[in-house]
């Protein structure tokens, strides 16, 4: 983004695990003064945003001084008004002038919920999360992939999943070079606040009712959809399922392809690095060392693929192993989107 584009008023919906990153993330990346988040609704008390905000069990404390002074949220020196709100009409966003909303709280995903947030004032929306169907939003986007395709008329653009992400740069690279016949997906994603710590009557999902610490639980996923929504030559290609597995942050997919064209171990790794050194640098990347999960956390690559743990079970079965920060990752994808987007207006 040029240095001469207006700095953008921010707001934040919702408080949460990607909420408190996406603030982190402008600070940590030196964006705070030219997207400058002027406003936080989060119906929790404002006691308890600023201390999370201020400590962080698995990122660690914020690098900036965090202050909460008369009710307001002061950080490195600059105000953020806190409202605690249960609904889109209860803030004044209009008053607020604000240029772009992100939704954080997960709990708007069609058109006619997100058409709210404009309604009462906020001009444009970013969610963190997909929408119900692509009609629901102008735009998904997986930064990487066809971030290039905003041009400011947008108002209301999903980020897509962490997952989605996460996976999209790989298989888009494969079926490119290759092409895919077949793709089965397996999530092994962190535990979420959808679950309880001990077991207790959390969820309707019966499994999400036990205990997130002490089993590994099955859980349903949309990733297969959100896939063929971002690459749609894949539509029928796509299985998947998600594990819940009980570690705090860093998730991996376990990816087997069949591949239309021949390949061997290799050839693959070498691919998946030069990419990874190309068009989607900054974004895939890769390693062979000996990893843990805990190596991934606050990464800021959407995908890491550990070249190590391919497979090759014949000339066109492949299996590949992808690690993600699903937290660290993920905002910062939507603080390239947020910056592509407002480049994009700005201009038009």
């Amino acid at each position: 983004m040029s240095g001469s584009l207006p700095p953008l008023r921010l707001a934040i919906n919702g408080y949460g695990r990607i909420g408190r990153c996406f603030l982190r993330a402008l600070h940590e990346r030196g964006l705070a003064e030219r997207f400058q988040v002027v406003a936080i609704n989060e119906p929790a008390n404002s006691e308890s945003i600023a201390y999370l905000t201020r400590f962080d069990s698995t990122h660690g404390r914020f690098p900036a001084p965090v202050e909460l002074q008369d009710g307001t949220l002061v950080i490195d020196g600059r105000s953020i008004q806190l409202t605690h709100a249960d609904t889109p009409e209860g803030v004044d966003w209009r008053s607020l002038k604000v240029d772009l909303l992100v939704e954080c709280s997960g709990q708007y995903s069609n058109r006619a919920g997100l058409r709210r947030f404009l309604e009462a004032g906020c001009p444009r929306v970013l969610l963190s999360h997909p929408a119900n169907s692509a009609a629901d939003v102008d735009a998904t986007v997986v930064y990487g992939l066809n971030h290039g395709r905003l041009n400011g008329d947008e108002r209301i653009v999903s980020n897509a999943s962490c997952t989605t992400n996460a996976v999209v740069p790989v298989l888009e690279l494969l079926d490119r070079e290759l092409g895919l016949e077949q793709v089965l997906l397996t999530t092994l994603h962190s535990v979420m606040n959808d679950q309880p710590l001990v077991d207790g009557y959390h969820h309707s999902d019966l499994r999400r009712t036990r205990s997130a610490m002490q089993s590994m639980i099955p859980v349903s996923t949309g990733l297969a959809r959100g896939v063929e929504r971002l690459l749609p030559g894949l539509k029928g290609k796509v299985l998947a399922k998600a594990i819940r597995v009980p570690t705090l942050n860093v998730s991996a997919i376990d990816l087997t392809v069949t591949l239309a064209q021949d390949a061997d171990v290799a050839g693959l790794n070498a691919l998946l690095q030069i990419a990874s050194n190309g068009p989607w640098k900054g974004v895939l990347t890769t390693s062979a060392a000996p990893h843990a999960s805990i190596d991934f956390n606050h990464d800021p690559h959407s995908a890491i693929v550990d070249l190590s743990q391919t497979r090759a079970g014949g000339a066109r079965l492949f299996n590949l192993f992808i690690w993600f920060d699903n937290e660290w990752g993920f905002v910062n994808r939507m603080v390239d989107v947020a910056q592509r987007w407002h480049a994009g207006w700005s201009q038009s």
